[in-house]
């Protein structure tokens, strides 16, 4: 089980955290990805962490703005939002793939229920 939380309304340059807390003793297995999406368009790779955080990678739109990172003995990641822009405004998911990482949203094992990210110009 995924749970998100630390979505919000943030003003255009600001900041905001995300978290995601997963259930289960084998959290080091698995690849943890972010992922975002708005009404009507497709779910949008943000980000992903593997390997005890060595491998990580970012979609080109958040390179530089974004971090993701875990904290292996709570079973959380995280996604550190600075530098926010109207255009990053959508619901932010959670994803757990056992062994391996892609930026592929249906390559994932497991789904958080969502977190809304609203950015305001």
């Amino acid at each position: 089980q995924l749970v998100e939380s630390g979505g919000g309304l943030v003003q255009a340059g600001g900041s905001l955290r995300l978290s995601c807390a997963a259930s289960g003793r084998t959290f080091g297995l698995y690849s943890m990805g972010w992922f975002r999406q708005n009404p009507g368009k497709e779910r949008e790779f943000v980000a992903y962490i593997w390997g005890s955080g060595s491998d990580t990678r970012y979609s080109s739109s958040v390179t530089g703005r974004f971090t993701i990172s875990t904290d292996n003995a709570k079973n959380t990641v995280f996604l550190q939002m600075n530098s926010l822009k109207p255009e990053d405004t959508a619901v932010y998911y959670c994803a757990a793939k056992f062994m391996g990482a892609t930026m592929v949203a249906t390559d994932y094992d497991y789904w958080g229920q969502g977190t809304q990210v609203t950015v305001s110009s």
